[in-house]
């Protein structure tokens, strides 16, 4: 397999395990079967669209290739017709977007990187790619978005990200880079799930009343 096909097949992982943590949300939402297949689809794809817009790179990948909205309406349709089998839903959820994640962080760092040469503009498109279908899912779920709760999610996307492009821009095979800039990421995120792993927050007091500021 070459290594236009390594990234092809990354892309297409990514967008099927977002797509099936959208299906699953319309899933705790009690919706019918199009409302499965819209929520899989905005999610699927929703963090490829911006970062092929970031980058100028239109029309972006899902018109250049319909095959992912047909990946995003399979994986709607699997959830729908077996999600009601599984015991925790979030459980599934949860951790299929850390797969989704560790996937996509690296796939959008790579396009990042193949489009302009710079490693910032790869850590941007990787972090950007790998979280901003999760923000929509939730945003349309009416759900606390991923970036507000306590545990590590964007860092995680930034290792894997980092990992990946550090490795590539000092010549490190695409394979190589690709395969331990997703268990990096993967690991991160696995262990805040886990483990409750979270960074510093900043000042905890209550904000002041505006009535008081003179």
């Amino acid at each position: 397999m070459t290594i236009t096909s390594n990234l092809e097949m990354l892309d297409y992982a990514g967008v099927a395990v977002f797509a099936a943590t959208g299906a699953l949300a319309a899933s705790r939402k009690h919706l019918d079967i199009i409302g499965y297949i819209f929520f899989a689809a905005v999610t699927g794809i929703g963090g490829g669209t911006l970062r092929d817009l970031v980058l100028g790179a239109t029309p972006v990948f899902w018109i250049r290739n319909p095959l992912y909205l047909v990946v995003c309406c399979c994986a709607g349709l699997i959830v729908f017709f077996s999600a009601r089998r599984m015991e925790s839903r979030y459980w599934f959820l949860v951790w299929l977007d850390a797969i989704g994640l560790s996937a996509y962080c690296v796939m959008g760092a790579a396009k990042g990187l193949a489009a302009t040469g710079s490693p910032i503009v790869a850590l941007v498109t990787g972090m950007l790619t790998a979280t901003f279908g999760g923000i929509l899912r939730d945003l349309l779920a009416g759900e606390p978005s991923v970036l507000m709760r306590p545990e590590i999610y964007v860092t995680a996307a930034l290792v894997g990200a980092c990992v990946f492009t550090g490795l590539s821009y000092f010549g490190a095979p695409l394979t190589i880079a690709s395969a331990l800039g997703v268990l990096a990421a993967f690991c991160i995120r696995g262990g805040a799930l886990k483990y409750g792993w979270t960074l510093p927050v900043g000042d905890p007091r209550p904000p002041r009343d505006p009535n008081d500021v003179i």
